[in-house]
């Protein structure tokens, strides 16, 4: 696989850091978590083939840096940036766009805020738990981890977050430790390092977002729901089900769950490249 091109896009607040690879109409992968760019090495080779495929760590994350290193973060901000790599990438024409999880949510504000930009938009596991009826919970659950942020740090707030979405609640028990292969190993670096700025910021704005659910509606011809096959009864699953459940559209279930991405990546790339040809 060649390496891809790198650049910095300069946005309002932040300087991005983005990579492309491949040729053909543009697909633009909008990471979640921590993991930023690096999160889509194992399928983005392949995707390659098909599409010129743009990756970007969202600002604050990894190599996108903030002018504000305290500035609050909004989705309206981060949907913004991503409509300025396809203003950069596919000027004039309308792109394809994939979301994982916060990234997923900024590719909905993106899809009803700029339709004429987007051609398909496919969210995986978007957290928009204000569509839920028991909503007040999820707000409970974000105002216990900002709590656990300030009072005991990063890493019990990731605790208790993780806790939260899971299907009963339980604890999680740190994983065993193991050798991962250095470009992994390295991705995981990466990952534990992005956790304070997430937690901190991204959790609690992302996760109070309410999507335009009537502009969806209107938007849904466009709109592809996904899911984890492993995630039904977690968190992350019940809002993509539910509104592809008020829309009337089909809810597509990937392998694997709310990482699926990572844990699948053969035949996640499989079913997006299929998903996006529908």
């Amino acid at each position: 696989m060649t390496d891809p091109t790198t650049g910095r896009l300069r946005v309002n607040g932040a300087s991005l850091h983005y990579e492309v690879r491949g040729e053909g109409p543009l697909l633009l992968l909008i990471a979640g978590g921590s993991g930023g760019a690096a999160s889509f090495d194992g399928v983005a080779g392949d995707l390659a083939a098909h599409h010129t495929v743009a990756t970007y760590d969202p600002r604050g994350m990894s190599r996108s840096t903030l002018d504000d290193p305290g500035a609050e973060q909004r989705v309206a901000e981060h949907a913004d940036d991503a409509l300025r790599m396809l203003d950069l990438l596919s000027p004039g024409e309308p792109a394809r766009v994939f979301g994982a999880s916060s990234g997923a949510i900024v590719s909905l504000h993106l899809l009803t805020t700029h339709p004429e930009r987007v051609g398909r938009v496919v969210a995986h596991e978007p957290p928009v738990v204000e569509v839920l009826p028991d909503a007040a919970d999820h707000r409970a659950l974000i105002a216990r981890v900002r709590e656990t942020f300030k009072t005991e740090g990063p890493m019990r707030a990731v605790a208790v977050f993780a806790a939260g979405l899971k299907k009963d609640g339980a604890a999680i028990e740190p994983p065993a430790e193991i050798e991962l292969p250095p470009q992994a190993a390295a991705r995981a670096e990466q990952t534990m390092a992005g956790l304070p700025y997430f937690i901190g910021r991204i959790v609690p704005g992302f996760m109070s977002y309410a999507p335009d659910v009537d502009r969806l509606a209107a938007l849904s011809d466009r709109l592809v729901l996904a899911c984890g096959h492993d995630s039904r009864g977690e968190l992350p699953y019940r809002p993509a089900a539910f509104l592809a459940e008020r829309l009337g559209i089909e809810l597509v279930h990937f392998p694997g769950g709310h990482t699926g991405l990572t844990t699948h990546p053969a035949e996640f790339c499989e079913l997006l490249l299929k998903t996006l040809r529908a």
